[in-house]
Parts: C-alpha cells; sequence; structure tokens
C-alpha cells in the first residue's frame, strides 16, 4: 500500500487565470506532482529491499532520491493551497490575519520588504528550485529560503507556510524564460488564509524540535 497519495487539487484547473494558465496547472499537478509522489514510494520499495538483502550499494543515490521525491511532494501540496483566485494583495487585520501581518512586519521591517526579498530569491533561484517563507523555530520568527531542486539551501527545522515554484515546469507554457514576470504575477493570487493557518500551528509546534537532551 503507497505510504504518499496524490491530494487533489482544492478548485479546478482554470480557477488561477489568467495568472496561471488551465493546461499548466493540470499538467503541473497530474503529471509533474504525481511523478514525485510516486517516486518517493517506489524509493521507499527500494530501501526495503535493500534491507531485506542487505544490499546498500546504491544508498547514497536511494537516499538522495527519497529526499528529492519527498520534498518534491510536500512543497507542491503546500504550493496548491498557497493559492487562490480570491487571494493577492497583502495580510491585514482586517482580513482575519493580522498575526501573520505582524509577524511579517517584525521578522522583515515591512510588508514590502518581505515581498522584495522573497521575490528576489524565488526569481534568482540558480536552475529549478523554489522561493520559501518558513517559520523558523528557534528565533520564533519568520525567513526567507532559496530551496534549489527541492531540499537544499534551508535552515533545519523551519517550516514552510508560503512556497513560490520557480521550477520551469511551473510556468513555462504561459511566461516562456520570463521567470521573474511569473513570480511578480504570484502575487496575485496568495491566499494569506491559508498562510495564516500554516503560520499558527507551526508556532503551535515549535517546541518539537529539541536542541538539548
Amino acid at each position: 500500500m503507497a505510504t504518499y497519495t496524490l491530494p487533489e487539487l482544492p478548485y479546478d484547473y482554470a480557477a488561477l487565470e489568467p495568472v496561471i494558465n488551465p493546461q499548466i496547472i493540470e499538467l503541473h499537478h497530474d503529471k509533474h506532482h504525481a511523478a514525485y509522489v510516486k517516486g518517493a514510494n517506489d524509493t521507499l520499495e527500494q530501501l526495503e529491499e535493500a534491507r531485506d538483502k542487505e544490499a546498500w550499494g546504491a544508498i547514497n543515490g536511494l537516499q538522495k532520491n527519497l529526499a528529492f521525491h519527498l520534498s518534491g511532494h510536500i512543497l507542491h501540496s503546500i504550493y496548491w493551497h498557497n493559492m487562490t483566485g480570491d487571494g493577492g494583495g497583502e495580510p491585514l487585520a482586517a482580513d482575519g490575519v493580522g498575526d501573520l501581518a505582524d509577524a511579517i512586519t517584525e521578522s522583515f521591517g515591512s510588508f514590502a520588504g518581505f515581498k522584495s526579498q522573497l521575490t528576489k530569491a524565488a526569481a534568482t533561484t540558480q536552475g529549478s528550485g523554489w522561493g520559501v517563507l518558513a517559520y523558523e523555530p528557534v528565533s520564533g520568527k519568520l525567513i526567507v529560503e532559496q530551496v534549489y531542486d527541492h531540499q537544499g539551501n534551508v535552515g533545519q527545522g523551519s517550516v514552510p507556510i508560503l512556497v513560490f515554484d520557480a521550477w520551469e515546469h511551473a510556468f513555462y507554457l504561459q511566461y516562456k524564460n520570463q521567470k521573474v514576470d511569473f513570480i511578480e504575477a504570484m502575487w496575485q493570487v496568495v491566499n494569506w488564509q491559508d498562510v495564516a493557518k500554516r503560520y499558527a500551528a507551526a508556532k503551535e509546534r515549535a517546541d518539537v524540535l529539541l536542541l538539548a537532551p
């Protein structure tokens, strides 16, 4: 029985137009995300076989594959819910997301400063990757991370709450090679209600990271 399953989209393929067209959403979810789910499950089976046979010649590659596919699955699962056709703007107390708005100001000085940093982090990721807003439990603040592929260059223990996919498959059919234009457009569909819920949940679980016995 598969450990990981492909989640259903929380909206139809056309829900994010004109920022992201339906063809991209369909291919991105049904093909690319599905491939990461399959890859994670296949790798778990291969690791089980290696344990049974005490055959560890491919352990480095298998561990790397598990990190790649599992992180891809997790980031994409967040990504779909981070967006809504009714989103955009900035988080405001009047919309019930004041705690998130205050945390952004405390961590980055202003919403404008945060927006600029996350935009640049996502748009300048070398090759394939992500721009990520994460809750960092040691400091209790928010940080921006630049993720290479799916799992590199991140603070250990940080919890992603807003992710911008900067892989070419996320935008190329519509934006061609203009990654910056795609990232700028993404701000029009950010679901701040979802981001705020993830922020609150991350704070509640902040004590699970053990730095000392």
